[in-house]
């Protein structure tokens, strides 16, 4: 089971990996990448320039030390922000 959120978040990167991000006032650690994949949609070539739009996808393991989750964040790379997807039970 999950949630959906679609909430916006801060994250900080290391080469392109997300290390740490800012939920609700809390900050979650990633612990490990998961999984991670990248979408393509035609349908935003408008909003691009030059190629298209890249959405890039996480699975990762994150929290602090009392309590761990598994969260999905997606990274709109045209426009540089970070949305928390979801989060898994």
């Amino acid at each position: 089971m999950s949630r959906v959120y679609g909430a916006p978040i801060e994250v900080v990167e290391s080469g392109g990996r997300p290390v740490r991000f800012t939920w609700g006032g809390r900050i979650h650690t990633v612990r490990r990448v998961i999984d991670h994949w990248v979408t393509l949609r035609a349908e935003w070539a408008a909003e691009a320039e030059e190629s298209l739009p890249q959405r890039r996808h996480w699975r990762v393991e994150a929290g602090s030390d009392r309590s761990l989750g598994v969260y999905e964040l997606r990274h709109d790379v045209a426009g540089g922000g970070w949305t928390l997807v979801r989060v898994l039970d």
